[in-house]
């Protein structure tokens, strides 16, 4: 018993002994020693025919107190009643315990009787407070007296529920609901006993009252069972399913807690034989699990006098566990709770048998997943597991971030397995691996791909900001991977000791630097790879991927491939147009399409990413049709509007060898209802100059419908003039590379002025491209340019902007101020 559980009943006695003290004397006037020795007797008796009740850990006695009671308050003074109650339990206690077995020690009789008397003394106090004479028993005194056997009770579960707190620690109002909700008849039956014993005193009825008390008693037993028997079928029930887990620990937990409301324990071990393992929880330790090896000393207190029942966990013949239950007393383990524990152990072993095997299962399926990821040799990723998380990655990245995968090839490798043998290859193999995770850093994936090639796929480049072009912050991160490149060599290059000959584990390395979504790991492999290529050929250890070397690229078809599932989701490719404006008076003078493709991995792509591809493929008739589709589609809708301006769409070199093209316009002018003569085809020289039948004869057919033709990028290529007189085309479009050169270049200035002279001299008129600014506006029209185009008047605006952009350069136009002849000087 420990010092805490000493102080309180010493408490208890003391506060009992003071009570029932000063109310004896208090009733020495009034009362008679005769019918206090009755009362005592009354109420020996009360606890001689009760009942033993579980509740939760322990058992709890449910007796005839309540009716013994009220009969005491017609025999004896109020102030008499806790004196009696202590003495009659006294009495009663360890008779009880003679008669049952159960030997309860005498403090535990002591702490009764006390809590007892003092519950008694509360009831007597209600009583005396009500004022009331009980005897005759008017209604009102039964209703006081009836509360105070109802106060009686209560304050004896408490107390009681007290004392198991602080010596079990169980919940202190658990134990009262428990002890409260398993009896409420019987607490009926006690109060009405009570007052028909006190409506019959002294009559000749009294006799009634043995044969009743006997029925009542049967009642009483026979709840008691039911009740203890629904209880523990329903936490049987609860148990078996708590026990419900695909884990060692959770099934471990769930059985500790199980038993500990099943029986009278106060603490619980449970030794998994498989795992080496003890689990171990006490009423000290609440729902606390204490994990720790078998092989551990014994816990301290596994030596003391504290009783224990012992089950071994058998599932199959075979041993699990053996489970523990340390009780509360000896005498609390009953032969109904040995049928229980056979019960719950074999529930709880078949619940660890089924863990464990769960739990092999678990552990091959990761062993499996882990060796299907992983290089037997090395443990690091294998090819299949780096193409899988590296595309992941790529795909969770913004697709402009630039990456960079790493591919390192040791030098004159065979020469090491072939003089050394292979053994001292793969350690050399292991060192190499072991080197290259050391350097790993955050964002960066770690492979070895077969043989003696490792890959390297590094997310995190450090580089230039997304305000740059892109070129420049690929061409900042390529001279990063580079030098992350010759970090690992020199770390490689480190010497080593394999199979007692000291060698350096020199390496080759190919970087391959893109955007993430660009493409996916399979192509930047494959760039790698090609860069490896090339390092090894020229022997400087570290190459990059050089595209005009690279013969086999496959991103021409990836683009195809994924082109064409463009197409035929008619949600990728999109127009935004740029209008041109006439130089005189701001007024638009047409708008030129321009196409752009919304990927959903590489995420915006201009023409320059996509149009070799397309024209390289059998998917430019519907490309091309697409475009103008929906060229025409927004010129229609100007057209609605009262907007006369005429649409300009870039025309293919390729699409003039497609003679189904007049047919495709002229069917697509017709269905949007456009004059012919408001769809500009830009073509380039290099169309012109190409004297093929087919070619003309597409042109003359597109002439025929009455299109006009500009001519893009004029001055760029390698051209003769003699196109000009043998296709007829209404336009010329100055490369923007003479524009923007011209206010510090005088050749650039000469060249644009000689294109506005040869279109004024054939009646053709000139539009500049890439007008940035007012000077080169100023400029171009006093050089007698007609058109504009460029970020100075509009950036290429979404179709859903352009409209009103129209409306409000037509709105701006007026004439300009005609310019002053700027005099020479002297």
């Amino acid at each position: 018993m420990t010092s805490r559980v000493r102080i309180v009943i010493t408490c208890l006695v003391v506060t009992a002994v003071l009570v029932a003290g000063v109310g004896a004397i208090f009733g020495v006037r009034d009362g008679d020693l005769g019918q206090f020795g009755l009362l005592i007797c009354l109420i020996t008796l009360a606890h001689l025919f009760g009942l033993r009740m579980r509740v939760g850990s322990t058992t709890i006695d449910v007796d005839w107190g309540e009716a013994a009671l009220i009969v005491g308050f017609i025999l004896v003074p109020v102030s008499w009643i806790p004196a009696a109650a202590g003495i009659g339990v006294l009495l009663a206690k360890p008779v009880v315990s003679l008669i049952s077995g159960n030997r309860t020690s005498p403090m535990e009789t002591v702490r009764a009787a006390a809590s007892l008397t003092l519950s008694a003394a509360l009831a007597a106090l209600v009583v005396w407070a009500g004022g009331v004479a009980v005897v005759p028993m008017s209604a009102q005194a039964a209703a006081v007296v009836v509360l105070a056997a109802l106060i009686y009770l209560l304050s004896s579960a408490v107390l009681l529920a007290v004392h198991l707190a602080v010596r079990d620690g169980q919940n202190m109002i658990g134990v009262v609901w428990q002890a409260l909700r398993g009896t409420p008849v019987m607490i009926v039956g006690n109060v009405a006993l009570g007052l028909v014993a006190v409506r019959l005193w002294g009559s000749s009825w009294l006799w009634v009252l043995p044969p009743l008390l006997w029925l009542l008693h049967q009642l009483y037993v026979h709840r008691v069972h039911e009740d203890e028997e629904r209880r523990t079928w329903r936490a049987f029930a609860l148990a078996s399913r708590s026990l419900h887990r695909l884990d060692e620990l959770a099934v471990a937990q769930e059985g500790l807690q199980a038993a500990r409301s099943l029986f009278p324990v106060r603490a619980v071990e449970l030794t998994v034989l498989g795992s080496q393992t003890r689990y171990r929880s006490g009423l000290r330790t609440g729902e606390e699990v204490l994990v720790e090896s078998v092989s551990e000393t014994p816990p301290a207190d596994a030596g003391r006098a504290a009783p224990a029942v012992t089950r071994v966990l058998e599932v199959a013949g075979g041993r699990v566990g053996v489970l523990t239950l340390r009780l509360l007393r000896q005498r609390a383990w009953g032969p109904n709770d040995q049928h229980r524990l056979a019960v719950f152990g074999d529930a709880l072993a078949a619940a660890l048998h089924d863990a464990a095997t769960h739990s092999a299962l678990r552990e091959l399926r990761e062993r499996t997943m882990y060796e299907s990821h992983h290089d037997p040799l090395t443990r690091l990723l294998n090819r299949d597991a780096l193409m899988d998380r590296g595309d992941a990655v790529l795909r969770g990245l913004d697709a402009r971030i630039p990456v960079a995968l790493l591919l390192l090839d040791m030098d004159h490798f065979k020469e090491v397995n072939d003089t050394l043998g292979h053994l001292a290859g793969d350690e050399l193999l292991q060192t190499a691996a072991s080197r290259l995770s050391a350097d790993v850093g955050h964002g960066e994936l770690l492979a070895r791909l077969g043989g003696d090639e490792f890959a390297l796929l590094v997310t995190d480049l450090p580089g230039l900001s997304a305000e740059h072009d892109e070129a420049d912050r690929l061409s900042a991160a390529n001279l990063v991977a580079q030098r992350r490149a010759r970090m690992l060599t020199a770390a490689l290059a480190s010497p080593t000791e394999v199979a007692g000959v000291t060698l350096s584990a020199e390496v080759s390395v190919g970087v391959a630097v893109a955007t993430a979504g660009e493409f996916d790991l399979t192509e930047l492999l494959r760039r790698a790879d090609v860069a490896l290529y090339q390092a090894k050929e020229s022997g400087s250890r570290v190459a990059a991927y050089d595209p005009h070397r690279d013969r086999t690229s496959t991103d021409r078809l990836a683009l195809v491939a994924e082109l064409r599932a463009a197409l035929a989701a008619d949600d990728q490719l999109h127009l935004v147009m740029q209008p041109a404006v006439e130089l005189d008076t701001g007024a638009p003078s047409g708008v030129e399409a321009l196409i752009r493709w919304h990927h959903p991995r590489r995420g915006l792509l201009l023409p320059k990413h996509f149009v070799r591809a397309v024209e390289a493929s059998d998917l430019l008739g519907r490309f091309t049709r697409h475009v103008l589709d929906q060229a025409l589609t927004l010129a229609a809708q100007w057209q609605r509007e009262g907007l006369d301006v005429p649409v300009a769409v870039n025309l293919s070199p390729r699409s003039l060898l497609d003679p189904q093209l007049p047919n495709d316009v002229d069917e697509l002018l017709r269905r949007h209802g456009i004059p012919a003569a408001k769809l500009v085809l830009e073509i380039t020289e290099t169309v012109v100059l190409s004297p093929l039948p087919i070619t003309d004869q597409v042109l003359r057919e597109l002439r025929g419908l009455g299109v006009r033709f500009a001519v893009d990028d004029f001055g760029t290529g390698f051209s003769s003039l003699t196109f000009l007189t043998r296709i007829a085309v209404d336009e010329l479009k100055v490369d923007r590379t003479f524009v923007g050169r011209m206010a510090e270049s005088r050749q650039a200035a000469a060249i644009v002025q000689a294109v506005v002279d040869l279109g004024r001299q054939l009646g053709l008129r000139v539009v500049a491209e890439g007008v940035e600014t007012a000077d080169q506006r100023i400029a171009l029209r006093r050089l007698g340019c007609d058109a504009g185009q460029g970020f100075y008047f509009s950036h290429p605006l979404p179709a859903d902007e352009i409209t009103e952009a129209l409306h409000t350069l037509s709105r701006a136009a007026r004439p300009v101020r005609p310019l002053r002849a700027r005099p020479h000087p002297a």
